[in-house]
């Protein structure tokens, strides 16, 4: 088995991406707020979940540790 050493930052981006496009598609099909706010909330959040896997992969799979990308 592989392992992978995260820091707690890292790791916290990951989930939140992951929180992030559960939480738009949770809001796609409920029925809680009116359906044009819903589907506006619902896309808005998908679409950040979405666009910050690409970053979270990269780190995820990436060579580097954050801390060494950045110079620390």
């Amino acid at each position: 088995m592989k392992t992978k050493n995260l820091t707690v930052p890292e790791l916290m981006f990951i989930i939140s991406t992951r929180a992030a496009l559960a939480a738009g598609a949770a809001l796609l099909v409920s029925n809680k707020l009116n359906k044009n706010t819903r589907r506006r909330a619902g896309l808005a959040l998908m679409g950040i979940g979405g666009v910050t896997t690409i970053p979270a992969l990269r780190i995820f799979f990436g060579g580097k540790p954050l801390r060494k990308r950045l110079g620390l």
